[in-house]
């Protein structure tokens, strides 16, 4: 409980600091503290802190005409040479001003009256290096303003994406599973029942659990198994299907279906009724920081002949193109081998 309420506290202080005008005022104070204490040395406390209120008003004068006008007007439109000559000319402007508050205030000190004349220029100079100092500060500022804005666009974009390609990839897989068990239920086959179960796993994975951006490889694996069980009972024994894992799946996270596309093209568009029997290899090779994944399967000597009517299906190879190059851009190794009887991918990922 007590850990809460210093949490809320401090999140309402740093709110409250944020603030525009919170902030502000803090920078103006502190500048006129420490300006008095480098001047209250010889002067005395009481008398440099007036002096100094009189500068940091002037100061504050041109630096918000020159946030609030000058840069958005003439700077951020690039009209730099025209921004140049009114930066210096309301510096001449003010700082003259400036000096006749100051006259009037050392009356009764002709000594100072006439340092302020002689110290003119310096005056002007330092003016001048505060206004200019306050567009540093602006420009620095809506830099990483804009770098935050596009590092947060670029975020929603990639989120925006990734929905997009999963919303992609799980009806597609979830067709061709509901046409497997149609298969079998065709067949009155009395594992239908246990294509059920596996189904019904399979479905939770997807629904509850693929929305995360990792998931454990634990139950990737798992839902690979439960895929190919399935497959396995539709296609009968004319396909020899192997699934090995070498190395210890542990506490490794991956994105979720990433493999899945590769096997649907292996059975669609591999195993089709071209071919009387065939095989899927398939290995995974897990390592503490990457994951080896490799398919291979058998294909038709002969392609089959396409519709040219019929539009072509298996959007899941764009798909995980796309969805490599968000998730793992520069982590991956994907190499895809058309051989003349077999067709193989080989898929590295290093892991995070």
């Amino acid at each position: 409980m007590d850990t809460l309420v210093r949490t809320d506290f401090r999140a309402r202080i740093y709110e409250w600091l944020t603030q525009k005008m919170v902030y502000h005022s803090l920078f103006w104070l502190t500048l006129l503290l420490l300006l008095t204490l480098l001047e209250s040395v010889q002067d005395g406390f009481l008398f440099s802190l007036s002096n100094q209120i009189v500068n940091v008003f002037f100061y504050a004068i041109i630096v918000y005409f020159n946030l609030l006008y000058l840069i958005p007007h003439y700077l951020t439109r690039k009209k730099f040479l025209t921004y140049g000559v009114l930066l210096v000319l309301f510096a001449i402007i003010v700082t003259p001003l400036k000096l006749i508050v100051f006259y009037f205030k050392f009356s009764d000190q002709p000594k100072l009256q006439a340092d302020l004349i002689e110290d003119e220029n310096l005056h002007f100079l330092f003016t001048f290096l505060i206004v200019g100092a306050s567009t540093i500060v602006k420009i620095i500022k809506d830099w990483a303003k804009h770098l935050r804005e596009m590092q947060e666009l670029e975020t929603q974009t990639m989120q925006s994406e990734l929905r997009f390609l999963k919303s992609q990839i799980n009806p597609h897989f979830l067709f061709n599973t509901l046409n497997n068990l149609y298969a079998l239920t065709l067949k009155k086959s009395d594992q239908a029942p246990e294509i059920v179960i596996k189904l019904s796993e399979m479905m939770r994975y997807m629904l509850y659990e693929c929305n995360e951006k990792r998931v454990p490889l634990s139950k990737e694996v798992n839902y690979i198994r439960n895929y190919l069980d399935l497959e396995q009972l539709r296609q009968g024994k004319n396909v020899n299907i192997n699934f090995e894992v070498e190395g210890h799946v542990s506490d490794q996270e991956i994105a979720p279906l990433m493999f899945i596309p590769f096997l649907e093209n292996s059975f669609k568009h591999g195993l089709s009724n071209h071919i009387t029997t065939g095989f899927v290899n398939i290995k995974l090779s897990v390592k503490e920081q990457c994951v080896d994944f490799n398919i291979e399967n058998s294909k038709p000597e002969t392609p089959p002949i396409r519709d040219p009517n019929r539009r072509s299906g298996g959007i899941g190879l764009v798909n995980i193109h796309r969805r490599l190059n968000l998730l793992y851009p520069n982590n991956y190794d994907l190499n895809i081998e058309d051989k003349p009887n077999a067709y193989a991918v080989h898929l590295k990922i290093k892991l995070e």
